[in-house]
């Protein structure tokens, strides 16, 4: 693929996730994070990481930590954006720890994950496709324990309930945490 195809294709697909987390966002209220959400992808060092490993299936992210063994995109953006649980993430005398994430960020976590699953997935999505991603990768050993129960808690209702049910449920009420 040239690269102007792969420019072309990877702003296509950062802006559709991009408005995709925002209606999500909208839909429980979080108007101020879902326009500001992952501003981060158009800047240079992110952009630009994105165009290179651009393949259209998965994120380009994970392309560059294959080719490099780290990704600097994702450096810069996991410590810009608060709806990754990176972002919480610290280290003193006793190792690396990780705080527990406010409520709003936790659900705009669930946004950010049920539209990667709907962009990369395609016609493959279905409502379990984010809790199954969650429990299949290693994030939620690494989180906070509460955050990665709440995270848990909330994309296993949308596998069971769907996603309406599960965000009105979200919209009226807070979720013990």
């Amino acid at each position: 693929m040239k690269t102007y195809e792969k420019l072309y294709r990877h702003f296509l697909t950062i802006t559709k996730h991009k408005l995709l987390v925002t209606k999500l966002c909208f839909k429980l209220k979080l108007y101020k994070q879902g326009i500001l959400h992952d501003l981060s992808k158009y800047s240079w060092v992110e952009f630009s990481a994105g165009v290179k490993y651009y393949q259209g299936y998965r994120s380009p992210i994970d392309a560059e930590k294959a080719d490099k063994g780290y990704s600097l995109g994702w450096l810069h953006h996991k410590g810009r954006n608060k709806h990754h649980w990176e972002y919480w993430t610290d280290k003193n005398a006793q190792g690396i720890f990780s705080y527990k994430i406010p409520y709003n960020y936790v659900l705009e976590m669930c946004c950010d994950r049920i539209a990667a699953c709907k962009i990369y997935q395609k016609n493959n999505y279905t409502q379990a496709s984010a809790y199954e991603y969650f429990m299949k990768g290693t994030d939620r050993l690494y989180m906070h324990p509460e955050t990665a129960n709440l995270l848990k808690t909330i994309l296993l209702m949308i596998k069971e309930k769907g996603e309406d049910e599960t965000f009105s449920y979200l919209r009226n009420n807070k979720i013990s945490y």
